[in-house]
C-alpha cells in the first residue's frame, strides 16, 4: 500500500500546535467555532498579562541587585532571563503586527506545497522534512527543558527534601528571581498561586520564543526545497533545442514563475521576522555572556540549570544562522544550474528567459535583520566572538572588585 501524501498542515503542525497551547491560533480565521476562538483569545491575553507583570518584577529585582556588589552575581543571573523574556515578548508583538501578512504567507506556502506522493518524491520532501523534524525536536527539547528546569526544580527539590528526606520545613523558593510587592512565601495558598503564575509565564515565554523560530525553520525548509527542485529541473532539462522551442519556452517560463514566487515568499519571511531577528541577535551576545558567567561563578546546583540555558541559546542562534546559510546557498544554486544547461543551441527567446533567471538569482534569497548583513554562519561566529569578549570583560571586572 502506497503511503499517503503529506499535507501542508502536517508539515507545519508542530509550531501551530505549540501556539495553540498558549491561546494563539494562526488559523483562527478558518475556525467556525466562535466560543473556542474566544476562549483561546482570553487565554492568550491573560497569559501575556501575567507574563509581562513577571518581567516587570524581574527588572525591578535586577535594578535592586545592581545597587550592591554582594548581589551582583544575582543580577547577572536575572539578566539572561530578562533578555529571553524581551525576545519572547517582541516575537509575539511582531507576530501580532504582521498577523495578516503571516496568514497570507502560510496560505501561499500551502498553495505552492507539492500535493501528490509523486510530486513530493520529486521535491525530496521526505528527506527535507526528516531533517527539519530532527532540528525542531532538538531545539524544542532544549528550549522547554530550560523553562521547565528553572520553574519546576525548586518545588521538586523541596518536595523530595520534605517528604522523602525528612527536612523540618518545606522550602518555599521560586525558580526565577522576581520582586513582588507582597510576601509571596508567607501563606501556603499565596505561595502556590504565585508559583503557578511563574510556571505558566515560563511556559508561555518558551513557546512564544520557540514557535516563531519553528515557523521560520518550516518556511525556509520549504523555500530551500523549491529552489533545489528548480535547480534539478534546470540541470536535468537536456531537451532544449530550436526544433521544439515553444515547449521548451513554456517549460522554462513555469520555472521562472516558480522562482519569482519563491523570491517573493522569502521577502515575506523577512517582513514578518526581521524585527524579532534584530532583537534576537542584539540580545544574544549579552545573554550568552551572562549565562556563561553564571556557569563559571555559580554553585554546582545552579550550573546544571544554566548549562541547559546556555546550550539552548547557542542552538537557537545556530539554527537561525544555519537556515539562513541554507537559503542563500539554495537560491544561488539556481543561477549555476541555469548556466550549466546546454543553452548554446537553444532558441533566442529561450536564452533571454534564461538570462532573466540567472540575473534574478545573482541576488540570493536570504534571512535579514535591519542594519545586519544576510544571516549566515558568519553571523553565528560574530555572535560567539562578541559573547566571549563581553564574558571576558565581565569576568575581569567581577574578579577585580572581588579582590
Amino acid at each position: 500500500m502506497l503511503p499517503a501524501a503529506r499535507t501542508f498542515g502536517e508539515f507545519i503542525r508542530i509550531p501551530i500546535r505549540f501556539y495553540q497551547t498558549i491561546g494563539e491560533d494562526l488559523y483562527e480565521h478558518r475556525s467556525p467555532h466562535r466560543i473556542r476562538r474566544l476562549i483561546l483569545k482570553a487565554l492568550l491575553y491573560i497569559g501575556f498579562l501575567n507574563f509581562n507583570v513577571l518581567v516587570l518584577g524581574e527588572i525591578i529585582y535586577f535594578v535592586k541587585a545592581l545597587n550592591s556588589f554582594a548581589t551582583v552575581l544575582e543580577a547577572t543571573g536575572v539578566a539572561p532571563c530578562i533578555g529571553f523574556s524581551f525576545v519572547a515578548d517582541f516575537k509575539q508583538i511582531a507576530l501580532t503586527v504582521h498577523r495578516q501578512t503571516l496568514r497570507e504567507h502560510l496560505d501561499q506556502m500551502e498553495e505552492l506545497f507539492p500535493k501528490t506522493v509523486r510530486q513530493q518524491a520529486q521535491y525530496k520532501l521526505p528527506q527535507r522534512e526528516r531533517v527539519m523534524r530532527r532540528v525542531m525536536g532538538v531545539f524544542t527539547l532544549l528550549c522547554l527543558a530550560y523553562t521547565t528546569t528553572f520553574s519546576v526544580y525548586p518545588a521538586l527539590k523541596a518536595t523530595v527534601q520534605y517528604w522523602l528526606l525528612g527536612a523540618p520545613t518545606f522550602e518555599r523558593n521560586f525558580g526565577f528571581a522576581i520582586w513582588y510587592p507582597y510576601n509571596a512565601t508567607g501563606k501556603t495558598w499565596v505561595y502556590w498561586l504565585t508559583y503557578m503564575g511563574q510556571v505558566h509565564g515560563a511556559y508561555l515565554a518558551g513557546v512564544a520564543f520557540l514557535s516563531a523560530d519553528l515557523i521560520l525553520v518550516a518556511s525556509v525548509t520549504q523555500l530551500c526545497m523549491h529552489f533545489d527542485y528548480i535547480s534539478r529541473c534546470l540541470e536535468d532539462f537536456a531537451g532544449a533545442s530550436k526544433k521544439c522551442a515553444e515547449e521548451d519556452i513554456k517549460y522554462l517560463q513555469a520555472l521562472v514563475v516558480r522562482h519569482a514566487k519563491c523570491l517573493e515568499l522569502s521577502e515575506h519571511v523577512n517582513s514578518i521576522f526581521s524585527f524579532s531577528l534584530l532583537l534576537n541577535f542584539l540580545t544574544a551576545s549579552l545573554t550568552i555572556c551572562f549565562i556563561g558567567f553564571q556557569v563559571t561563578a555559580s554553585s554546582t546546583e545552579d550550573i546544571v540549570k544554566y548549562i541547559i540555558f546556555l546550550t539552548a541559546s547557542l542552538v537557537q542562534v545556530f539554527v537561525v544562522c544555519y537556515y539562513g546559510d541554507e537559503l542563500m546557498t539554495a537560491s544561488l544554486r539556481v543561477g549555476d544550474a541555469a548556466y550549466n544547461q546546454n543553452w548554446f543551441e537553444c532558441d533566442t527567446r529561450y536564452k533571454r528567459l534564461l538570462i532573466i533567471l540567472i540575473l534574478r538569482s545573482q541576488k540570493p534569497a536570504s534571512i535579514r535583520a535591519p542594519t545586519f548583513p544576510p544571516i549566515s554562519f558568519n553571523t553565528y561566529m560574530k555572535v560567539i566572538s562578541m559573547s566571549y569578549q563581553f564574558f571576558a570583560l565581565l569576568r575581569t571586572t567581577y574578579s577585580d572588585k572581588g579582590n
